[in-house]
C-alpha cells in the first residue's frame, strides 16, 4: 500500500511539473512576442520623432520665407 501511495504522489508531482513546464513555455513565447512588439514600436517611435523634427524644420523655413515676404512688402509699400 505504501508503494501505491508513493506512486500516486509521484504521478501528481509529474503532472504538476508538466503543467509548470507548459506554462513556462507559454510565457516564453508571450515574452518573445512582446519583445518583438517593443522593437517594432521603438522603430515606429524613432521614425515619428525624425518626421516631427523634419516638420519642425519645414515650419521654420516657411516662417522665415513669410517673414522675408512681409518685410519685402513693407519695404515696397513704404516707397
Amino acid at each position: 500500500m505504501d508503494n501505491q501511495v508513493l506512486l500516486t504522489q509521484f504521478e501528481e508531482i509529474e503532472g504538476k511539473i508538466e503543467h509548470l513546464i507548459g506554462a513556462y513555455r507559454a510565457l516564453e513565447s508571450e515574452n518573445a512576442e512582446l519583445k518583438n512588439k517593443i522593437e517594432r514600436l521603438e522603430g515606429e517611435l524613432q521614425g515619428k520623432a525624425a518626421q516631427e523634427a523634419q516638420f519642425g524644420q519645414e515650419r521654420e523655413q516657411i516662417r522665415n520665407r513669410v517673414g522675408n515676404l512681409l518685410a519685402r512688402l513693407a519695404e515696397t509699400g513704404g516707397e
